[in-house]
């Protein structure tokens, strides 16, 4: 990907606003470690805080959910071949930086869109893997509870990242329409082979874009605190 202008990042900005900047809750300050509910009081500093502890849970649970799905459904040969065959991830066309350059000269605020691009975008993904994960004969209560808890834990996270950037727009309480033209496809009655397959893909991909969103977040707050040595 060739490194995105500051006029680029603009122009995505304006095109994607109305989808990224959802009419969310936005969340606030109860005091228990780890929660996220809503508050206008909270700083940008704890807010921040808080969704980078969203963040990393969401991704260890991410690779848990992999891993158990890994290895109760999916032969060892096949594993070696989830991006081939057009099992590409869906977040691939998002204007998403994806080189140590790139993402070392992008802005605070369009790391945040990057963020809230990727949340949103897993968000009806998931939802659509709880229903198909209920049809698999065998999987066990813990996969459906790991995956319905993902689920959850993104929109606490995607109302999180969004007052997070109406803070350092200072844009008050913003609202805007949700685009409900979503990124993902859905396929009619695939066979059992493909259904695995592409749900082994999702879950291959989303906890992808869960370490993406993890270091994105992290790298903001290094630089809300040590500008100049953040790597």
């Amino acid at each position: 990907m060739n490194m995105m202008t500051v006029k680029q990042q603009g122009v995505w900005a304006a095109l994607l606003w109305p989808y990224l900047l959802t009419a969310s809750i936005p969340l606030d300050c109860k005091e228990e470690q780890g929660s996220l509910s809503r508050c206008p009081s909270i700083s940008q500093e704890k807010l921040l805080d808080r969704v980078i502890q969203h963040a990393e849970l969401i991704y260890r649970v991410s690779e848990e959910s992999c891993s158990m799905f890994e290895e109760m459904f999916v032969p060892f040969p096949l594993r070696l071949q989830r991006n081939q065959a057009g099992y590409a991830c869906i977040t691939k066309a998002l204007p998403i930086p994806s080189s140590k350059s790139e993402i070392q000269q992008i802005s605070d605020t369009w790391l945040l869109h990057s963020v809230l691009m990727l949340v949103q975008s897993w968000i009806e993904p998931l939802v659509y893997l709880q229903t198909t994960l209920d049809r698999y004969d065998n999987a066990p209560d813990m996969l459906l509870n790991k995956t319905k808890w993902v689920s959850d834990k993104l929109i606490s996270l995607e109302q999180g990242v969004v007052v997070l950037i109406r803070k350092m727009l200072d844009e008050g309480m913003l609202t805007a329409t949700y685009n409900e033209q979503g990124l993902f496809q859905y396929d009619a009655q695939p066979d059992m082979l493909e259904s695995v397959m592409r749900d082994y893909t999702l879950l291959s991909c989303f906890k992808k874009d869960a370490h993406k969103m993890e270091i994105f977040l992290k790298l903001l707050k290094c630089r809300q605190t040590d500008k100049y040595n953040c790597a």
